[in-house]
């Protein structure tokens, strides 16, 4: 961490040490790095502005994230910058770098200030860098400005639904918490958080074997079907087989019999599917039911 800490600091005076660029200066290392590569000129362009990668990264601290992290972020925003600036334009530099600096800081903050993805749209970016600035703005000398009232202001002024905007209050009101992270209990033992997460849900080894026994039964059901003729296996997976079993009545009508026949044509069905898996199964039908 010191070594860390020392690291910034020398940015930072390496920084401030740095001169500034005359806007012809300027235009002439843009120039010499668009046209010629000249690494020289892009380390002279990019060192002038590192006083404006430090300048906004420093807005963004807040977030609770590294200082140095975030400059170095910003440092690869001014780089990208470089790399897509057009002299010609006659724009000061400074003027089309800030956009990219604070896009890479941006998109840093959002993907390492909590573990669960966030502001994966336009307007949820909005609404995760502009809230608490809002929040205090709006309530700042209007104490009777309360929920839900304050997200009715707050998704007036960004365009975002009132849902968002309690979503993001309730990201931004606390940390992420590790549930590895103790807990003392009333009696003063300690346990990790995560043991109090109990799940109903069946253990791994106990959803792989009721998968594999599945398979199994649904094998050893379609090797008995063939014993059943053509009228006997419609029957069977009308009645039994389906999701919403067909009716005697409906049944007997579509093949031209008696609802009383149907029930008798399933019932010795079933009686010779239960002979031929009692003959595949050895006599021991327990691993069926």
């Amino acid at each position: 961490m010191a070594a860390y800490d020392d690291f910034r600091r020398d940015m930072v005076r390496a920084a401030m040490k740095a001169p500034y660029l005359e806007r012809d200066e300027e235009h002439d290392l843009a120039v010499r790095w668009r046209q010629e590569q000249d690494q020289e000129a892009l380390h002279r362009l990019t060192t002038a502005h590192m006083r404006l990668v430090i300048s906004m990264a420093a807005k963004f601290k807040h977030f609770g994230l590294s200082m140095t992290d975030l400059i170095q972020q910003g440092h690869i925003g001014l780089l990208e910058a470089a790399a897509r600036f057009e002299p010609e334009r006659e724009v000061r530099f400074s003027t089309y770098a800030t956009w990219w600096i604070r896009a890479s800081i941006q998109d840093y903050v959002l993907r390492n200030w909590s573990i669960v993805r966030g502001g994966t749209s336009s307007a949820q970016k909005a609404l995760f860098f502009n809230m608490r600035r809002l929040r205090a703005r709006l309530s700042k000398g209007n104490d009777t400005l309360k929920e839900p009232h304050l997200y009715d202001e707050i998704a007036r002024a960004l365009r975002v639904s009132k849902e968002d905007v309690a979503l993001m209050d309730s990201r931004l009101s606390g940390p992420d918490a590790s549930l590895n992270a103790p807990v003392i209990e009333a009696d003063g033992n300690s346990t990790d958080r995560q043991d109090f997460l109990v799940s109903d849900a069946p253990l791994p080894d106990e959803t792989v074997g009721k998968n594999i026994d599945g398979e199994r039964r649904i094998a050893w059901l379609n090797d008995a079907l063939v014993v059943l003729n053509a009228r006997e296996l419609k029957i069977i997976k009308e009645r039994r087989l389906a999701e919403d079993g067909a009716t005697l009545e409906s049944l007997g009508r579509s093949l031209g019999i008696s609802k009383e026949r149907v029930r008798q044509i399933e019932s010795r069905a079933l009686e010779k599917l239960r002979a031929a898996l009692i003959k595949s199964q050895d006599g021991n039908l327990s691993a069926f039911f």
